[in-house]
């Protein structure tokens, strides 16, 4: 029997996210007329709010303001991808982390704080919200591009990923990616 919601919390989300996870990710990069294929180890756990990596990051975000009371199921994400986009070493393994703070603005919306964008190397604070068949929808404005993420869960083990990345006026799409990710899980 599935787990899986018409309608998603935060929480919720976060909870069935932890895990292992083996991502296959194909990219078109529309700016390089180039295609991107990247199978990566992700692995997503869930940290206390009184952590002090979580209290660190959310004392450099601007939009804390004082709201560390909103703060729900902050999580960490460990990846290593291998991207046959390397042109001296397809091999070549390229991986990292990147801590996550969901401020909750109510049941279906808010604040994601993280420490390392998608888009950009840098810390970024992104507005998230569920669409009705409990689509996860992230949006990033960066200094110079914009990241629409949708994440949605087809089973308890099996979730897929698509983003967009535009110029930061919106106008122009840059590059586009779909990955479907598998929980690892134990035999």
């Amino acid at each position: 029997m599935s787990t899986i919601l018409k309608s998603m919390t935060i929480e919720q989300f976060v909870a069935q996210s932890v895990g292992k996870w083996r991502s296959m990710r194909s990219g078109h990069s529309l700016a390089f007329q180039q295609f991107e294929d990247v199978l990566s180890e992700v692995i997503i756990e869930s940290i206390e709010k009184d952590d002090s990596a979580v209290q660190d990051l959310l004392s450099t975000a601007t939009s804390n303001q004082g709201h560390s009371s909103d703060i729900v199921a902050p999580f960490r994400m460990e990846w290593s991808a291998e991207s046959d986009w390397e042109p001296e070493d397809p091999s070549q393994v390229s991986s990292g982390s990147c801590l996550i703070i969901p401020l909750k603005k109510n049941d279906y919306s808010g604040i994601l704080i993280r420490s390392v964008g998608y888009a950009e190397s840098e810390l970024a604070e992104s507005t998230y919200q569920f669409l009705d068949d409990g689509t996860f929808l992230l949006t990033t404005h960066y200094e110079q591009s914009m990241a629409e993420e949708r994440i949605w869960f087809v089973s308890d083990n099996v979730r897929c990923r698509s983003s967009v990345l535009k110029t930061s006026a919106g106008s122009g799409v840059l590059q586009t990616s779909f990955a479907s990710e598998v929980r690892r899980v134990k035999a």
